[in-house]
């Protein structure tokens, strides 16, 4: 199946602490450069039909108000971490909407998560109000969500196993350190590619930012944005001066049309 064509909107585009962090004054967390402020990461993916999201971050309420968002179909989820997945509790709204439960896709690690962290929704007495929702266990087999066909993507976050998504042309990967070789060619072809750069140091579970140039240079994709962004990293300007011109820094607002 092809995809539709599709809007893709950077709803946020830091680290698990958000620019600015708590606290912090640094000279990205004091920039007043609406590019530096970042919410956590994730992306609305809206077709003509259908519309999703990838990961419900803790700032998922403010992320559908301020995109005005009132409809989504499903919600993909990469992994359990918590600056992924602790908004969910908000889906209730869009549960009340829609009269009907929310689908959520997720691997057996983040279905675990969900059902520990959200009992509450999955109790056999459910108190009025709690979320919806319908969980659908995925590996890395495709699958289909309305018109837009999905390919899980498998990368290493540390040990963590963590998942990528290509729907179409478009890939996204975010929380990853490690990209196996026949998961690389699943990305192969893509015209364009959402990666994680958390900062120049190296870093445990992410990639730097070289480490991300490389990569992109290597998979050989035209047009690359990097996301998952420290404050650590440095000011949105200054970086986007010292990459290729096909390789850029995403921000919170961005979009992209395929």
């Amino acid at each position: 199946m092809q995809a539709a064509n599709f809007k893709v909107t950077f709803l946020g585009s830091g680290t698990s602490t958000g620019i600015p962090m708590i606290g912090c004054k640094c000279d990205v967390c004091t920039s007043t450069d609406k590019k530096d402020k970042r919410l956590r990461s994730s992306v609305l993916i809206q077709s003509a039909s259908t519309a999703l999201i990838i990961d419900t971050t803790p700032d998922f309420r403010y992320q559908m108000l301020r995109t005005n968002t009132t409809h989504l179909d499903a919600v993909l989820f990469t992994h359990p971490h918590k600056d992924h997945m602790a908004g969910l509790d908000d889906i209730r709204a869009l549960n009340f909407l829609t009269k009907k439960p929310m689908d959520i896709y997720a691997n057996s690690l983040t279905e675990e998560a969900v059902r520990r962290d959200f009992y509450y929704a999955f109790a056999d007495t459910k108190y009025p109000g709690v979320p919806e929702l319908n969980l659908i266990t995925i590996d890395e087999a495709p699958f289909v969500v309305g018109d837009l066909p999905i390919q899980p993507i498998l990368v290493y976050h540390h040990k963590m196993p963590v998942y990528g998504f290509r729907i179409g042309d478009f890939t996204y990967i975010t929380d990853a350190n490690r990209i196996d070789a026949e998961q690389m060619d699943l990305i192969r072809g893509s015209k364009i590619l959402v990666l994680n750069a958390l900062r120049k140091e190296d870093h445990i579970s992410h990639f730097t930012l070289q480490q991300a140039v490389d990569l992109s240079m290597e998979l050989k994709v035209p047009e690359v944005y990097f996301t998952h962004i420290s404050h650590q990293l440095g000011k949105h300007e200054e970086i986007n001066q010292e990459l290729p011109p096909h390789i850029q820094l995403a921000y919170d607002g961005l979009e992209i049309s395929l």
